[in-house]
């Protein structure tokens, strides 16, 4: 799949529609007004913009709704490797050593890890 470049104003968008899909365009721009106090024509402008990357999708029954085309995992995955080549050269162990440095973790959380590590050795 081709990569899809999201700007963290879309990126606001996109985790509204995550959380719940389809949804009607008045919906997205009342949630969107109160919590980023945004106008209603800029949050039309970022779902049309997130439509013709393909990011979004349009569903025409009674009414116009918006629904992701792309899952959140693959955006992650996406935003990572271009974190990971913009900040630490495109090398993944020093980006994790530094996050893992500079995060307080819980206990579930470093076993989690032990985990992961774990399955990569074998």
């Amino acid at each position: 799949m081709k990569s899809i470049k999201i700007s963290d104003a879309e990126w606001q968008v996109m985790v509204r529609l995550w959380q719940r899909s389809p949804q009607p365009a008045a919906d997205l721009v009342g949630a969107l007004q109160s919590t980023a106090g945004w106008r209603p024509r800029t949050i039309r402008t970022l779902l049309d913009r997130l439509v013709r990357k393909g990011a979004v999708k349009v569903h025409e029954d009674e009414i116009r709704q918006y629904a992701p085309a792309v899952s959140r995992e693959i955006c992650l995955r996406n935003e990572s490797r271009s974190f990971a080549e913009r900040v630490f050269a495109g090398e993944p162990a020093p980006m994790l050593l530094h996050l893992i440095k500079e995060t307080k973790l819980t206990p579930a959380e470093i076993e989690q890890l032990k985990q992961l590590l774990a399955e990569k050795e074998k």
